[in-house]
């Protein structure tokens, strides 16, 4: 299997990913959180990556170059499900306040305030409303992530599982 099917895939399973987002937004009916959110721009970052590199067909060197990006993005997304998940583990009288909701934020502050202000997180990012085999939301979000954390280090560092020779 070369890279570029790879990515290819990455691509797939992030817009998948995001397709079920938006799922269990608009047909579930549940509000995604500020950390929420970004865990979307973190699927969007790590699909973007791989569709341009899959559109690309990248050499050894691009091959490495698009496996660093992915690994930057998924990373991000896998550092912000990490405090999502912090947040939920928190005990009751730790948790902080639920916020206002991302529209409103984006409406009263500037961008860099919304960052800031949704990197915090609130109550809200704190509630459990769904589980599937024992993991909440952000719990799958960070076992995608890492998986793509994973396959951006192989593809920056084991060129061989990729149909690729190391050049001496």
């Amino acid at each position: 299997m070369t890279s570029r099917w790879v990515f290819g895939f990455v691509f797939l399973l992030c817009a998948g990913l995001l397709a079920v987002a938006f799922y269990m937004e608009h047909v579930m009916g549940m509000k995604p959180c500020p950390l929420c959110w970004l865990q979307r721009f973190g699927f969007m970052g790590a699909g973007l990556v791989s569709l341009i590199a899959f559109l690309h067909g990248p050499a050894e060197m691009g091959r490495r170059i698009y496996g660093f990006f992915l690994i930057l993005t998924a990373g991000a997304g896998l550092g912000i499900a990490g405090r999502q998940l912090w947040l939920q583990n928190l005990p009751a009288d730790q948790v902080p306040a639920c916020g206002p909701s991302v529209d409103y934020l984006l409406q009263a502050l500037p961008w860099l305030d919304v960052l800031k202000t949704a990197l915090r997180g609130t109550g809200d990012c704190a509630a459990v409303v769904w589980r599937f085999l024992g993991l909440s939301i952000p719990g799958w979000t960070a076992v995608f992530f890492a998986g793509l954390v994973l396959l951006g280090l192989a593809l920056l560092f084991c060129p061989r599982w990729f149909g690729q020779k190391l050049q001496s």
